[in-house]
């Protein structure tokens, strides 16, 4: 992985904030809010007449708006539409630099991926950007797309992360349920425990984030942590939020507690200290009650590393024993 790539892995996202591009009060409130990314969507959330005004609603706040401490996304419109291309090349021509990633909906195939990397290059190229700065996401909401998952996550080095799509997801399947991220009746366990995870192994194989999608019971504040706390048990890095009170939520839920980042840190402190020449050059050592080894070291780095995203700092610091 290039020093780029680990730089866009390190980019905290446990709560994707959903925003209409169409709406230029949300756009401003928006940039208040403690999210740690934004994406400013030209899809589902843009009637079709608002869709071209839009475009240039959202280069006007991206470059005006103070966006600090937030990843940058805007979402285009799918590659089956007749929008997308005027999306990226008016949103990427105007604003590309104040611009992080782009977001893909419906992707089916790596081609799609490919496509808007292709797009991105030559506006990078004609407007004078960095060529590959600015990363994609691409959403799975449909049967082909989970089928095709690896070589979308594999399409291209713009591959930032890869992002559940629900409610277009149940509908291509004909699952039974009205209640996106619910349940279906009928079913005793967890209808959506496979696909979670093959989009989980689809992003950790190529080193990419995963991020559920929304939960669109936006009052059901405690509905929503059920469900974000499913996808953090597994391993997700973070979740959207459709509403301002759910935003608080995901960030706790998507970031370690203080107990356990505390711990993660202590390993790795030990740990480097105990495979040294000072500490013994020991391959496994005592932290206290608990045997650490290499293994110990790569689970405390996923810890640390989510804790340090989100900005924690630690409480406890390790001591080398006296002799």
């Amino acid at each position: 992985m290039n020093s780029d790539n680990r730089q866009r892995a390190l980019r905290p996202r446990r709560s994707c904030l959903a925003v209409p591009g169409s709406n230029p009060r949300f756009l401003e409130k928006a940039q208040g809010l403690p999210a740690d990314q934004v994406f400013l969507d030209l899809e589902d959330a843009c009637a079709p007449l608002a869709k071209p005004e839009a475009r240039h609603t959202i280069v006007k706040f991206l470059n005006e708006g103070d966006w600090s401490g937030k990843t940058r996304v805007v979402r285009v419109n799918d590659w089956t539409t007749e929008w997308t291309y005027r999306d990226v090349v008016t949103v990427v021509e105007g604003a590309g630099v104040n611009l992080d990633c782009v977001m893909l909906p419906k992707v089916q195939d790596a081609a799609q991926v490919q496509a808007l990397d292709m797009l991105l290059t030559q506006i990078e190229k004609t407007v004078g950007l960095d060529v590959g700065r600015i990363g994609i996401e691409a959403q799975i909401e449909n049967a082909k797309g989970l089928v095709n998952v690896d070589e979308i996550a594999a399409a291209s080095p713009r591959m930032e992360t890869i992002v559940f799509g629900p409610a277009d997801f149940m509908a291509s399947i004909n699952m039974k349920s009205l209640v996106v991220g619910e349940q279906p009746p009928g079913y005793p366990a967890d209808a959506y425990h496979y696909i979670l995870m093959r989009i989980l192994m689809a992003a950790r194989t190529h080193d990419l984030q995963a991020i559920d999608g929304p939960y669109l019971q936006i009052r059901d504040v405690e509905g929503y942590r059920k469900v974000a706390q499913r996808a953090a048990a597994l391993g997700f890095d973070g979740k959207w939020v459709l509403h301002p009170g759910q935003v608080e939520v995901s960030n706790e839920v998507f970031s370690p507690s203080q107990e356990d980042y505390d711990h993660a840190e202590l390993i790795l402190d030990a740990y480097e200290y105990y495979t040294s020449e000072a500490g013994g050059k020991k391959g496994s050592a005592m932290l206290g009650d608990e045997m650490i080894d290499e293994a110990s070291r790569k689970m405390a780095l996923v810890i640390s590393g989510k804790g340090r995203a989100a900005g924690m700092r630690r409480t406890t610091s390790f001591t080398p024993p006296e002799d």
